[in-house]
């Protein structure tokens, strides 16, 4: 296979032609990715919002330490294992395109194993909860409460470190309609489970983290039912252990940089939640900052659909040695961010002065949105290009790069600028939401740069070194 491979590659680089139709065709296949990857992307986000609304709906308190345990867990914990599973983007796309089926299985099982025995640390800290929230000053009823809730949630991390490598398997295989069904049936299962867990059966606010666990592990379940009875995934679902523990090296290598490029960015936002808990009238401020960060993540979430397509379509067009068709995909999925977050920062800019009303019915919010909303506008713009790049980049293999780039933008840039014009400067929530804009934009630009720069030849030929090693390529007198 191996040999055919280099055969099939280096005719393809030379009879691959940019055409109109060509476009049209990158462009109907990126579309047919993106927009259920996008469907994905929300309900995925949306399981963690309902069960926090319903347990929310219990008490002040239960919301406030729903809430909290929400944003501990999405920081140490999910965010760290969708993060490594990143690192499958470049391995299970470039393998998958270069028809290395063996390789691909042999990732897609590393990364479960891998990724369960990353759970098991991050489960015992879990327990710890609310003496680590209460070291940090937090109010110990409300970190009792997050505590009880983390504590449910360990199932669900563990069924969230299956889950997200399937997503990899199948997204990588552009078979995107399995991932669809079965998270979309999840949600619809999720609502009405946690409203009887919460509420019929009077679990309070652990009903809803049982309800996630059950939610995800369906998924998972339905995943792998697919996985097993399809024919479509007769090739890449074999199992050989040998290459499975042999592959566990590789997978970090790219695994480890993607989970710091996701997890710097996701502490970035939890910390300045925490820092408009300093602010006068921090209710307030606490408040309106929450609604233009919910709106920002809702909005990350459609455009990481677009950047998954991305990604998948570079990974398997430099896998399978099309740098052509690679640059191709990226121009497309870049004019299809750029003609969504501009659409939905102008209808967003000519809505501000009733948006707020979506979330809170006091004046005071909707106003204070009001004045945010133009620097909502300009962020959405900036964070939804990012994203898109950033699954560029994870196609590409990049994921060293975009660590330094999201360190660089984020802490060297976004939070001292955030904490000066906020508190030196007195700017309040505005001074902060400018200090993640600027740092968003420095992010956008240091990425935007290197895919400009990039020599997209090179990359397919990195990409067979990857895949099949530099002595076989010098073999055959490819490297």
């Amino acid at each position: 296979m191996d040999q055919t491979f280099l055969l099939k590659s280096t005719t393809e680089e030379k009879r691959w032609v940019l055409t109109w139709d060509a476009f049209v065709e990158e462009l109907r296949r990126v579309s047919c990715l993106a927009a259920p990857m996008m469907v994905v992307s929300v309900t995925l986000y949306l399981l963690q919002v309902v069960s926090m609304i319903m347990a929310g709906h219990l008490s002040e308190l239960s919301l406030s330490g729903v809430s909290m345990a929400t944003s501990f867990t999405n920081v140490t914990g999910f965010s760290l294992l969708a993060g490594f599973s990143g690192g499958l983007e470049t391995l299970c796309g470039q393998t998958y395109g270069a028809e290395q089926y063996k390789k691909f299985g042999s990732y897609t099982y590393c990364a479960i194993i891998s990724l369960i025995v990353v759970s098991i640390p991050v489960s015992v800290l879990w327990t710890f909860t609310d003496r680590l929230l209460i070291a940090v000053g937090i109010d110990s009823e409300i970190s009792t409460v997050a505590c009880k809730y983390a504590i449910w949630l360990i199932p669900a991390l563990f069924a969230f470190a299956i889950l997200q490598p399937l997503l990899r398997y199948f997204q990588s295989q552009s078979l995107i309609y399995p991932i669809l069904v079965s998270t979309c049936a999840a949600l619809c299962f999720h609502i009405p489970l946690c409203w009887a867990l919460v509420y019929k059966w009077e679990l309070g606010n652990i009903g809803g983290a049982l309800a996630i666990g059950v939610s995800y592990w369906l998924n998972v379940i339905l995943l792998v039912l697919y996985m097993v009875f399809s024919s479509s995934c007769e090739k890449t679902r074999r199992l050989y252990w040998d290459d499975i523990f042999s592959s566990i090296n590789k997978f970090f290598r790219f695994a480890f940089p993607s989970a710091v490029m996701i997890c710097l960015e996701w502490w970035t936002y939890e910390l300045v939640i925490l820092l408009a808990g300093l602010l006068p009238d921090p209710k307030l401020q606490t408040s309106v900052l929450s609604i233009c960060l919910a709106t920002a993540t809702l909005h990350y979430y459609v455009q990481y659909g677009i950047g998954a397509a991305g990604s998948t379509r570079v990974s398997n067009e430099l896998g399978a040695g099309n740098p052509q068709a690679a640059q191709v995909a990226v121009q497309v999925v870049l004019i299809m961010s750029l003609v969504e977050v501009v659409t939905v920062s102008l209808i967003l800019f000519f809505c501000r002065h009733i948006f707020g009303y979506a979330f809170s019915s006091e004046k005071r919010v909707v106003d204070y949105v009001a004045e945010l909303a133009p620097l909502m506008c300009l962020s959405i713009i900036m964070e939804g290009l990012q994203a898109v790049l950033s699954g560029i980049a994870r196609g590409c293999g990049w994921q060293h790069i975009g660590a330094f780039i999201n360190l660089g933008a984020y802490y060297l840039v976004a939070t001292p600028l955030a904490v000066v014009l906020c508190f030196v400067l007195h700017l309040g929530s505005r001074g902060l939401w400018m200090g993640l804009l600027i740092g968003k934009t420095v992010q956008a630009l240091c990425f935007a740069s290197i895919t400009a720069l990039t020599n997209w030849q090179k990359q397919a030929t990195e990409a067979k070194e990857r895949i099949l090693g530099r002595s076989l390529l010098a073999d055959n007198g490819l490297a």
